[in-house]
């Protein structure tokens, strides 16, 4: 494959090393294997899910080299993102940083809504001293990519801006349903 005009030369080096198949389009597993974390874990499978839902504008089920320069893109600023708030430089969003991060983005979460998003999140990759503690950078993406979702979805409802909406289940399941 040739790189397309104007293309990234380290980009295109990159996209072109997870195209085993040699489509010209990375498949759900091509590019969770073009992810890493910090610590060189891949990405959880869900937040791979999350972006390629978020960056496959034509809706093949793959991501194009143009497509894939988008996300390269948004992981990168989201890395500047993550650094900053990982205060202590362990390569996981904890407990406080996950507070001041929230807070910084204009969320204002209850301590039981910081718990339990620290609980979803919370890394699954265990090291030779054990699981790592905190949230991995791939998960801190998605679990702020759906704090705003999720926001963004009650705000819509919540036409009055106090705070409280009445719907009825079916109404709720479409919210929750239509978020990530």
């Amino acid at each position: 494959m040739v790189a397309p005009a104007g293309a990234d030369p380290h980009l295109w080096q990159v996209f072109s090393a997870v195209d085993t198949d040699r489509s010209g389009a990375l498949s759900l597993t091509e590019l969770q294997n073009a992810l890493v974390n910090g610590n060189w874990s891949r990405f959880d499978l869900d937040t791979v899910k999350m972006l390629m839902n978020m960056f496959d504008v034509d809706r093949s089920g793959t991501i194009g080299f143009n497509e894939f320069a988008g996300l390269w893109k948004y992981i990168a600023d989201w890395q500047g993102v993550f650094k900053h708030f990982d205060r202590d430089h362990s390569g996981t969003i904890e407990g406080r940083e996950l507070a001041e991060a929230l807070r910084t983005f204009g969320y204002r979460l209850s301590p039981t809504l910081l718990t339990l998003l620290q609980r979803k999140y919370a890394s699954e990759t265990a090291t030779a001293y054990g699981p790592t503690p905190g949230i991995t950078f791939d998960r801190f993406v998605r679990a702020c990519v759906t704090v705003k979702t999720l926001t963004e979805a009650f705000q819509r409802v919540d036409t009055d801006n106090d705070g409280w909406i009445q719907i009825n289940y079916e109404e709720f399941m479409k919210l929750c349903i239509a978020a990530p």
